[in-house]
């Protein structure tokens, strides 16, 4: 069963204005003022207005008046519905096939099929809205069955994650606003006249004389809320995006079929690339059927490549999940990543050396959800940062670590406390308590001592970490340190940690 994801942005346009001048201090107030003649009213606040007391539609006089501290900017709806379109570009290339704009506000994408490779629907949710949060947009997620009902909850519970278990959109929706169907404004306002209040109450209504009063718009909102009549999401495209499509005079089932076609567009695909000279990093495949419904399939590489056998074999290896339900009328291949990519010549010596490229099967992993990464030096002493992740198939990295004390080969992805009994300021621990079992100290090394880097936080300004490498009875060496230098307390708390294990 298809499930949608909507994503509303309630503050787009003052989180535009933070974006675009980051110098702006988070809790300065501010308010957008559209303008209509010579009538100024507040289009959007942030929360830091909302809390002062200025709403959406108050006169901009009274908001200005209301608050003195108020940073009132006139409104763009140009730069909004670009930054909107720009967000939901980037959502197409990060979560599904199938994303598009949702009104002003908002953006709607199919996940039929991405939610087990984050884990589920719930972990899959938090991480969208964590990453929105991380770019400095609020954002409310929410997930259900179909468009509207996704649309109305993410819109109407003031919740960060909201999700609509499957088969229960009726018990979801039924209280909240009609206003949420996406009406026109004339009809909800004829319909709050005659004194309509929820969802629930309209679809309870006959529907012969909503029909004849106000046409067919009010029926087909509410069968498209409950999934009587499909409503599909039509993918966003932009102009350099590369894609080509095949059109069926009879509609196609078949899986031999299917790939057969497949392999044509890949084709033609690849053909457009090589004029344009780029190759594909993330290939989407849509296919559209009879019942209007659409089903996509994703296929990422971890280089640019315009290898026909082995976008190929990416797509027919995935197929078999394709339903065809009553028929395929349209297939269509989209290039939604392309980097520039320069034809390679080959060496035409008589030996050549042999290279092991790992690049399919980084490219295998990928597809089935593993997160394939390299490990890449960073210059800081402080272990946690000297890491980063670098791409499974990038360019090497010139950095190297340069240390003069060994380092475990397994680093925690959190220093685990542990109880000790050691002699401070020098010395190692005699034995340590870590995970339930106490290990006696037989021989140890250190102190190393790192010292805080005061540029990245200013809580690190005196702070100092002594390493020792200790290794127990059983003969299992630890990396663990002693947070401060042991004699005063403005240098750390003078707790012990595991941070890392050796082999």
């Amino acid at each position: 069963m298809t499930r949608v994801v909507s994503i509303y942005l309630p503050d787009l346009a003052t989180d535009r204005i933070r974006r675009v001048d980051p110098s702006i201090p988070l809790e300065q107030a501010i308010a957008v003022i559209a303008r209509s003649g010579s009538k100024r009213w507040v289009s959007a606040a942030d929360a830091a207005a909302r809390k002062a007391g200025v709403r959406v539609g108050m006169q901009a006089a009274k908001a200005q008046a209301l608050f003195q501290g108020l940073t009132m900017i006139d409104a763009d709806p140009v730069a909004d519905a670009a930054a909107l379109e720009r967000i939901t570009f980037w959502a197409l290339t990060q979560y599904s096939p199938i994303v598009a704009v949702d009104g002003l506000d908002g953006l709607v994408m199919d996940t039929e099929g991405a939610d087990h490779l984050q884990g589920g629907e719930e972990p899959m949710l938090a991480r969208i809205a964590n990453r929105f949060r991380a770019k400095g947009l609020t954002a409310r997620v929410a997930i259900a069955d179909t468009w509207g009902a996704a649309n109305a909850c993410a819109r109407a519970i003031s919740r960060e994650v909201v999700i609509v278990p499957r088969g229960e959109t009726v018990k979801a929706v039924e209280k909240l606003p009609f206003s949420l169907l996406r009406l026109p404004e004339k009809i909800v306002g004829d319909l709050h006249t005659l004194g309509f209040k929820t969802i629930g109450e309209l679809a309870n209504t006959p529907r012969a004389p909503l029909t004849l009063r106000y046409g067919p718009e009010v029926g087909r909102r509410l069968d498209q809320l409950f999934g009587r009549t499909p409503e599909p999401i039509d993918p966003l495209r932009t102009a350099d995006i590369v894609e080509v499509s095949r059109a069926f005079a009879e509609p196609i089932g078949a899986a031999e079929t299917i790939n057969k076609y497949v392999g044509r567009l890949v084709v033609q695909l690849v053909a457009e690339l090589q004029k344009r000279g780029l190759g594909v990093r993330r290939t989407d495949l849509i296919v559209e059927k009879v019942d209007g419904t659409r089903q996509a399939i994703r296929a990422g590489t971890a280089k640019p490549v315009r290898d026909v056998p082995w976008l190929t074999k990416l797509f027919r290896d995935r197929t078999e999940k394709i339903e065809p339900g009553f028929g395929i009328e349209r297939m269509t291949l989209v290039a939604v990543m392309a980097e520039p990519l320069e034809d390679v010549q080959k060496s035409s010596s008589l030996v050549e050396d042999e290279v092991v490229d790992v690049t399919p099967l980084i490219d295998i992993f990928g597809n089935r959800g593993a997160r394939v990464y390299r490990v890449a030096p960073v210059a800081s002493d402080v272990p946690e940062r000297s890491v980063k992740r670098v791409g499974a198939a990038s360019d090497p990295v010139e950095a190297a670590w340069v240390t003069h004390w060994r380092r475990p080969v397994r680093l925690l992805a959190r220093p685990e406390q542990v109880d000790v009994m050691a002699l401070m300021p020098d010395h190692p621990p005699v034995w340590v308590m870590w995970r339930g079992k106490r290990r006696r100290v037989k021989a140890a090394d250190g102190p190393e001592r790192i010292f805080g880097e005061w540029w990245e936080r200013n809580s690190e300004m005196a702070a100092v970490r002594d390493y020792f490498v200790v290794e127990d009875d059983a003969g299992e060496r630890l990396w663990i340190y002693r947070s401060g230098d042991g004699v005063d307390t403005e240098t750390g708390s003078h707790k012990w940690f595991v941070h890392g294990v050796f082999a």
